[in-house]
């Protein structure tokens, strides 16, 4: 697979945990969503990406991690 920024084939896979805060006035008193996810990235130029689990992504769209999805 190629860089999508840089078109390099150095690229590794890690195990990421990130925290991800919903914006917004309305969102303060909202709990974080965790994720861990693997992350792609390119050793040449930096570029990153990772994706989300089908989880993690119902929590995103209800936008209430509170709940149990």
């Amino acid at each position: 697979m190629h860089c999508t920024l840089c078109q390099s084939s150095h690229q590794e896979q890690f195990d990421v945990e990130v925290i991800i805060h919903l914006g917004g006035l309305k969102d303060l008193g909202t709990p974080d969503v965790l994720a861990f996810p693997k992350v792609s990235v390119c050793l040449d130029c930096g570029f990153s990406t990772f994706l989300i689990s089908e989880t993690e992504l119902l929590v995103l769209r209800r936008g209430d991690p509170a709940v149990d999805a």
